[in-house]
């Protein structure tokens, strides 16, 4: 194998199929290249790692210079707020995680995801509704986009007359996570910061406000709930609800879209889910391994040497965990490159594992599971205008930035 694997998966050219290129890099578990990353591709290895506290997320443990590194644009998730937890390591990144997920799952509001359920398919529904011409949908601006951003809204509590302003900012933001080769990379960079200042004061704003009357929302709880950790700083809620936001959005729309492009790639599959909405547990948990919304984790970092199938990588090494890769080890998954809704046992790497694994997973789940089993009970014969579809220029957050689909008509 030579250096161009790493700049082939990278490359654009490859965004719509990088799985042969997954498929040669787990032929070197561990590649490593002069000063490049150390980079792993094994199932088992990553699921190790993800586990091994010797592995750092907080950047300020890495000795490769941030150069080194030429995914850390496409995977900065960050505004000028304090690090969220997603990137801090135990103890403050468990005492910020626990703080968030008081308002949001068990132990203490374990009916937080599931009493959404109707608000949910409400969305689903609307927009689905809203389909004017089904000779030709573009499922992401109509459909996969404005979904989960609205989800976020009703979650964080923002009035409804506000969430045309949110939707606007997380598009601008969303769309700086893209390289642009072609663009005026100054330009690009003050759209994304007056965007991300104007969310942060808008934030700000309503966090006061929920201080001084709080409702049953989620920036309601986290702003005024305290418990054995105390209560969050303004700076540490609005750093989490800008995670919530970025990091649920994104890979939210990715897994809708990868998910209805791999069913009509699959229309024995479309049709089962059709007739049987029960089915939309499995298919959701398939493509969490066969199209995973984040393909790889670029920012790790050693804490010590440590040792990896005979290869020592140094402290502070900068390490690529390449979750897409894992997901299609054949060591783990019997033919791995086979969509397969009923296999036994689909332990994927979808979400992450350890201590960062998805702490939106639940609300992901389900998000995906309603949107669909919708899709394809409500669209009459849909079918793929493009394959492959445009996709985005993300190499992490891998998904179609349009997909073009027709249908003969919208059940109601």
């Amino acid at each position: 194998m030579t250096e161009a694997i790493l700049r082939q998966i990278i490359n654009y050219a490859h965004r719509a199929d990088p799985y042969p290129l997954y498929e040669e890099l787990r032929k070197t578990p561990v590649y490593h290249d002069a000063d490049g990353p150390f980079v792993l591709s094994r199932y088992y290895d990553i699921q190790s790692l993800l586990h091994d506290p010797r592995i750092s997320s907080d950047a300020r443990n890495l000795k490769t210079p941030a150069t080194a590194n030429p995914l850390a644009a496409e995977a900065d998730d960050e505004t000028a707020l304090p690090p969220s937890f997603l990137r801090l390591d135990p103890p403050e990144h468990d005492r910020l995680r626990r703080m968030t997920n008081r308002p949001f799952g068990p132990p203490h509001s374990p009916r937080r995801v599931h009493e959404m359920h109707g608000e949910l398919k409400d969305i689903v529904s609307g927009l689905i509704d809203g389909i004017d011409n089904p000779d030709r949908i573009d499922l992401v601006d109509q459909f996969s986009y404005p979904f989960p951003v609205t989800v976020i809204c009703r979650l964080l509590g923002v009035p409804r007359e506000d969430e045309a302003r949110f939707h606007s900012w997380a598009d601008t933001i969303a769309a700086s996570l893209d390289p642009d080769p072609g663009a005026d990379t100054d330009e690009r960079a003050k759209v994304s910061h007056n965007a991300r200042t104007e969310l942060g004061m808008y934030l700000a704003g309503l966090i006061e406000e929920r201080r001084k009357k709080p409702g049953a929302d989620m920036l309601s709880q986290l702003s005024t709930a305290g418990g054995p950790d105390g209560v969050m700083t303004t700076m540490e809620v609005l750093s989490t609800a800008a995670l919530l936001l970025i990091a649920g959005h994104e890979t939210t729309v990715n897994l809708i879209t990868n998910g209805m492009l791999t069913l009509l790639r699959n229309p024995d599959v479309l049709e089962r889910l059709r007739k049987d909405p029960n089915l939309a547990v499995p298919v959701v948990e398939e493509l969490l391994r066969f199209e995973p919304p984040v393909q790889l984790v670029p920012q790790r970092t050693t804490l010590t040497d440590i040792e990896v199938r005979g290869v020592t990588i140094p402290k502070g090494a900068s390490l690529w965990l390449v979750l897409a890769a894992g997901n299609r080890d054949p060591d783990r998954f019997e033919d791995p490159d086979r969509f397969d809704p009923d296999r036994g046992d689909i332990q994927h790497l979808g979400f992450g594992s350890g201590i960062h694994s998805c702490f939106g997973a639940p609300l992901a789940r389900l998000e995906a599971q309603l949107a669909l089993s919708e899709l394809a009970r409500r669209l009459e014969n849909p079918r793929l205008l493009e394959d492959p579809p445009p996709y985005r220029q993300n190499a992490v957050l891998r998904g179609p930035r349009h997909l073009p689909i027709a249908c003969d008509g919208i059940r109601p």
